[in-house]
């Protein structure tokens, strides 16, 4: 009788450094600084699986922002009228931390606020929780009227437009 407890105690704790490895990073404390490098040019078949276990969508890697590396004259995330909804005034960070209220790619919210990905990230968005994941919003440096949206459990990231409240 000890024999299949003593089997299931085993195969519990092998399983437990996978567990830890598919614990949530921290969430970065702050967003990507200006880009300065040579910018990357936009590929669809990126991969963005940096490391094994790694996702393949842009992620934050520590303090890296894996995928932020178009730079500001990327034409992906261009805008004639940058800030034409107004601004985000809700607060940015670690600090401010959002869930999810329903929608999805193309009209999502969360606290009265409405939000649009950017057509180029949408491919990125497959594993999002639309009604209850935990996002936090970043400002963008390079690109002048978006935002970046964290997935706190996924540890992805997207380019967003805020669409007003």
């Amino acid at each position: 009788m000890r024999s299949p407890q003593i089997i299931l105690a085993a195969l519990l704790m092998a399983t437990l450094p996978a567990w830890a490895d598919h614990r949530p990073a921290p969430p970065p404390a702050h967003g990507p600084g200006e880009y300065r490098g040579e910018p990357r040019q936009a590929d669809p078949q990126r991969n963005f699986s940096d490391r094994g276990g790694h996702p393949n969508a842009p992620h934050v890697d520590k303090r890296t922002w894996v995928g932020h590396d178009g730079g500001r004259d990327d034409a992906r995330y261009r805008m004639d009228q940058p800030w034409s909804h107004g601004r985000f005034g809700g607060g940015f960070g670690p600090g401010h931390v959002w869930r999810l209220g329903g929608g999805g790619v193309n009209r999502f919210w969360f606290g009265g606020w409405f939000w649009s990905v950017a057509p180029a990230d949408a491919i990125y968005c497959d594993g999002w929780l639309w009604n209850m994941d935990n996002i936090i919003i970043y400002e963008d440096p390079d690109h002048a009227g978006y935002y970046l949206a964290y997935n706190v459990r996924l540890g992805t990231y997207v380019h967003v437009l805020y669409l007003g409240n």
